[in-house]
């Protein structure tokens, strides 16, 4: 233990040993001046105008003085952009529109790939957000103008098909419905509708070209036997007329029925008739050929028309003898002869 001062440490005044308050200055003894820390323990002088700086926090289990680098861990991730989500599922809906538009013609505008990425990472996504919503204004409106031009053509077409008494009542109420939905913003609605609408158009329409399409076939099969002499199963002009009152009442599956019975009464007439007829022609060009006349490509045409019959194609095989005739003119002793109009 250290021997009690002789003197006051703050004023010097001599004291006695026991003596606990200096009767001079009247400082307690026992507290010790004021004065600097000593060197070896004194850390960096504060400063009174700067506050002290915590250290970071470490995670639990983290040993003092280990970076995260250090620890493997990385450090934090900024706040993903509250706008990223919305701007994915806006593009995404003008992407549809614009696949499901693409069949009527109209353009959707779209944002560029290097927008879209800088919209993602704005730290301000308001404008971004207020473009893409232009786009979408732009987008429908062009989608309410396609629309409406594929309103006028349809009309068109179902007018054609009502004219051969095709019911579409329910299409002409499903394209109300379509420009209803395109100009009230539900363009998914819409398209579907629309696509839905054009598909079963499209069908009515094959049928009735398909079933006008036979019809004119077996008609010009008439007309042809007629043309080569052979006589057909009934006019043509009047299975014309009966063929396309026929059509013009709708009546498609009655009309098939008929255009069959009436081309395999033609053909079983040609496999009786045709082949005279083809042997006479030969006879013709040989008896041309005789007296020095070229008749190369017209033997060679009679034997593609015959050839084109055989093999089950009676339409154009007659069509090719028909031209053949018409150029080189007819056998001897054979023409056109009418047929009566009721058989």
């Amino acid at each position: 233990m250290a021997d009690p001062p002789t003197s006051c440490p703050h004023c010097g005044a001599p004291i006695g040993t026991d003596v606990l308050i200096c009767p001079t200055c009247h400082s307690p003894l026992d507290a010790a001046p004021p004065g600097p820390a000593p060197a070896s323990i004194a850390g960096p002088e504060a400063d009174p105008a700067r506050p002290a700086e915590s250290a970071p926090a470490r995670p639990a289990g983290e040993a003092p003085g280990r970076s995260a680098r250090a620890t493997g861990r990385r450090p934090p991730a900024a706040p993903a952009n509250p706008f990223a989500g919305e701007l994915h599922r806006r593009l995404g809906r003008i992407a549809q529109w614009a696949e499901g538009a693409g069949p009527l013609g109209v353009e959707i505008p779209r944002l560029p790939a290097w927008a879209e990425e800088a919209a993602r990472n704005s730290p301000n996504p308001e404008p971004w957000a207020e473009a893409v919503r232009g786009i979408e204004r732009l987008a429908q409106r062009r989608i309410v103008e396609a629309f409406e031009d594929w309103e006028k053509r349809t009309k068109a077409r179902l007018t054609r098909l009502e004219a051969y008494a095709v019911d579409t009542r329910l299409e002409r109420e499903q394209i109300e419905d379509t420009l209803h939905a395109a100009r009230t913003g539900d363009i998914a609605q819409a398209i579907t509708t629309f696509q839905q609408v054009d598909r079963v158009v499209t069908l009515k329409e094959r049928h009735l070209d398909q079933a006008r399409d036979e019809l004119e076939r077996v008609v010009a099969l008439l007309r042809d036997m007629q043309a080569l002499g052979v006589e057909p199963p009934q006019d043509p002009a009047f299975s014309a007329d009966e063929l396309e009152g026929e059509l013009r009442a709708g009546k498609l599956a009655p009309l098939k029925q008929q255009i069959r019975s009436l081309r395999l009464q033609a053909v079983n007439r040609l496999k009786a008739g045709l082949p005279r007829y083809i042997a006479e022609y030969g006879d013709f060009l040989l008896e041309e050929r005789t007296h020095g006349v070229a008749t190369e490509l017209e033997a060679t045409e009679l034997a593609r028309g015959a050839r084109e019959f055989y093999r089950g194609h009676p339409e154009e095989g007659l069509r090719r003898l028909r031209a053949l005739q018409q150029t080189h003119g007819p056998p001897p002793g054979r023409s056109a002869r009418p047929s009566n109009p009721r058989r």
